[in-house]
Formats: structure tokens, C-alpha cells, sequence
């Protein structure tokens, strides 16, 4: 049995896209384990989280990361340069597993030496890009910059960058450290950042692969929208519009064009029909004394049954994301038979079917944005994801995945 390990800064509870690999692999077969720098779910046999020596270290990177980010314009999101980190290439899990994953591991869990004493071990190690750190010289998300395919110098994250900044500095050491090691294999989970890891200077001439992220279709599904509304409190009748971040007003949630397109629904429908529900973070006035519309907050989710209700309560969710990797709650609301409407940029394109099962607006577009939400309330209904995200694909994909790696085959 193929025994692995998954590497994540932070376990929680709910909406872990690594978390529901770990779990999901531990079912079709895998010896599969997972530590964490911290977590939200308890220790056992398959689950770890460092202690408070690592903690402390991550508080003094975070230093390092504010005084580093004080000079990234806002509206280019997180950068992030790992001065301090932990090693984990000794802990229990890592020892004994045949196959390494390195999911998100920042925020002082593993700086640039950790990941090479992981590297040093010799066995194999699988990036999942869960954004596009891995293949910059620091951004999260580049938008429309390319340069990470050279030498990310004059960075536009950095007011007055030098040619040879902070990102340039970067990008040459995760080169250095990706060149001396062949055992490094590459997973984006959609095809849009496959091809961009396809055109970075770090990982061109590595094995990159696509393998989607799961959502477990046994606790997202279909289920009766009158008890969902019931149990969360929310209005039994009328139409309900959802919209879920941990950080609604984040550069890449994209929430101004929410406001100004719900502006525009208001004022072909009768606000007095349409609610808005807020889940994912905790009330705002801000945002309630933006929108036209009544305004329910049901905050933080702190388990998948929730989330899966109120994906279940809504009539059509919104994701106006400005920049996004995969869209792992655009598949949790298509699970649930609730269509979506999202800005048509990075990975989302893959899970919506155009006036099928969503709508794709028209990057930043606000008029579109809210074309497409009068479509799906007046069009759509019940909606399913596309097969290809089906939980057993995806795992048979990560096993033939091992197949590929233990027989050394460079096949993208």
C-alpha cells in the first residue's frame, strides 16, 4: 500500500481543499497522513500538528512577512518570502512515507530550507499548487504579469520595484533550489494554471500534471431548500442570493462588481423578492449598507454540513472572483444542485457550462455580472457539476499519478 503525506500550514474543519485529498485517498486505498503547522481538528493516528516552539517561529515570521508587504500595492493581493519555517523532514509521517505532498505551506510552517530537507530525502515530492506561488517570485496571483517566465524583475506589486528586488531574488532561489533536485513533480488543479506552470522559468522543464480538486458529493448534494432556509434561520419564501469569503472585500473576491451588479438587478426586480446571504465571515455594515437588498450574515462556517446548507438555502451563488486558481466553492454549490455565476477567468471557466449549469460574465464586467444572475433566477434551476469532478476520477488520476512518478516518466 502507497503510504503518503500531505503538508498544510493550517488544518480547519471546513473547506480544506488538501484535507479532502487526505480523506478522499484514505478511502480508494491510500495510506495517507497529513500534518500541519496548526489545526482546527485533533490529533490522531493519520493527523499531527507541530508544537509551540514551530508556533513561535511562525509568529516571528509573520514579522518579516508584515514589514515585507507593507510596500506590495493592495490591489495586487499577498506576497509572500519565507524567511524562517520549521523541519519536518524527521517527524513520524514524513519518514515513513514513500510520497510527499507540499500543499500550502507558508506563513512560517516551511521556509526555503525546510523544503530542502524535504528535498534532500530523495523521494518523491508533489507541489499541489493551490495558487500560483510555486511558480513566481512571490505573488500569489499575477494577474495579467508574465514575468515570472524570466526573471520577475520590476515587480508591479512593489512601488518604485528594482530591477533586481525582492521578487527577482526570489524567483533565482527557487530556481536554484528546483534545479538541483529531479525529484520534484508539479499538480495544479486546472488547466489554466497547468499551462502557465507549462511557461514559468521554475517548473518548464519539470513534470507537471492536472489533476482537479474534489468536493465529497455524500455531504454536498441536493437537499429540501425549505428545511435548509428553516435550520439557518432564513426567510422561508423569496429568492436568496449567496456569496461566500472569508474576506469579502480581499482584491481578488472582487466585490465591487457584486455591489454595482446587484445594483443593477434591483433595479429590473423588486428588491423586496431578493435577499442576499453573506457566509464565510462575520457581519459587516459596510457591506449590508452597500447593497440594495436585505442582507443576512450567517458567518463563519465551521463544518461541510453547514456550508452544504446554505449552498442548499441560496437560489443562485455569486463568485465575482477577480483571480482564482480552481473555485473550490463554485464546485461545492454546483454539488449541491445550486447554479453559479462568476467572472470568466482562471480555473473557473472548467466548472461552469455556460448557461447550463452557470453563467461566465464577461471579466470584470458588472452589466454581465448581472445579466448572468437574471438568467440563473430566471432560467436555471437545478444544476450538477460536470463528471469529470467526480471523487473516484480524481482519485484514480492521483493513483495512475504514482504510477507515472515510480516508473519515472516525465508525462505533463
Amino acid at each position: 500500500m502507497v503510504k503518503v503525506v500531505h503538508l498544510q500550514t493550517h488544518l480547519p474543519s471546513s473547506g480544506n481543499a488538501a484535507f479532502r485529498l487526505h480523506q478522499a485517498l484514505g478511502k480508494g486505498g491510500v495510506q495517507s497522513s497529513m500534518l500541519s503547522l496548526t489545526s482546527d481538528v485533533g490529533a490522531n493516528a493519520n493527523l499531527d500538528h507541530l508544537n509551540l516552539k514551530a508556533s513561535i517561529i511562525a509568529r516571528l515570521n509573520s514579522k518579516f512577512h508584515n514589514r515585507h508587504n507593507k510596500k506590495v500595492i493592495e490591489k495586487f493581493g499577498l506576497f509572500s518570502y519565507p524567511v524562517l519555517g520549521n523541519d519536518v523532514s524527521k517527524h513520524q509521517f514524513v519518514v515513513e512515507a514513500d510520497i510527499i505532498y507540499v500543499h500550502w505551506v507558508l506563513a512560517g510552517f516551511l521556509n526555503f530550507s525546510g523544503l530542502e530537507e524535504l528535498m534532500k530525502l530523495g523521494k518523491p515530492i508533489i507541489f499541489f499548487m493551490h495558487d500560483m506561488w510555486t511558480i513566481t517570485g512571490g505573488c500569489h496571483h499575477s494577474f495579467t504579469c508574465t514575468k515570472f517566465s524570466e526573471t520577475c524583475s520590476s515587480c508591479q506589486m512593489f512601488e518604485n520595484a528594482k530591477t533586481n528586488g525582492l521578487p527577482a531574488k526570489e524567483l533565482k532561489k527557487k530556481y536554484q533550489l528546483y534545479s538541483k533536485y529531479d525529484n520534484l513533480n508539479f499538480v495544479s488543479p486546472s488547466r489554466w494554471l497547468y499551462e502557465l506552470a507549462k511557461n514559468s522559468v521554475l517548473t518548464k522543464e519539470k513534470p507537471i500534471f492536472h489533476i482537479p480538486n474534489l468536493v465529497d458529493a455524500t455531504i454536498f448534494k441536493p437537499s429540501d431548500k425549505k428545511a435548509a432556509r428553516q435550520i439557518l434561520n432564513l426567510p422561508r419564501t423569496g429568492t436568496l442570493i449567496g456569496f461566500g469569503a472569508i474576506s469579502p472585500k480581499s482584491p481578488y473576491k472582487g466585490w465591487s462588481y457584486l455591489r454595482e451588479a446587484l445594483e443593477l438587478v434591483a433595479k429590473k426586480e423588486r428588491p423586496e423578492n431578493i435577499d442576499v446571504v453573506i457566509f464565510g465571515s462575520d457581519y459587516d455594515e459596510e457591506i449590508e449598507k452597500a447593497l440594495p437588498f436585505k442582507c443576512h450574515f450567517v458567518g463563519r462556517l465551521r463544518d461541510e454540513y453547514s456550508a452544504a446548507l446554505v449552498y442548499n438555502a441560496v437560489d443562485l451563488f455569486v463568485a465575482p472572483s477577480l483571480a482564482e486558481t480552481f473555485g473550490l466553492v463554485i464546485l461545492e454549490s454546483l454539488r449541491c444542485g445550486t447554479p453559479v455565476v462568476a467572472f470568466e477567468t482562471g480555473g473557473i471557466p472548467e466548472l461552469i457550462d455556460h448557461k447550463k449549469n452557470g453563467y461566465l460574465a464577461k471579466y470584470r464586467d458588472s452589466l454581465d455580472l448581472a445579466e448572468g444572475i437574471s438568467f440563473c433566477l430566471t432560467k436555471l434551476s437545478k444544476v450538477d457539476a460536470l463528471p469529470e469532478f467526480d471523487t473516484e476520477v480524481i482519485v484514480k488520476q492521483h493513483l495512475e499519478l504514482y504510477k507515472q512518478i515510480a516508473s519515472n516518466k516525465v508525462i505533463g
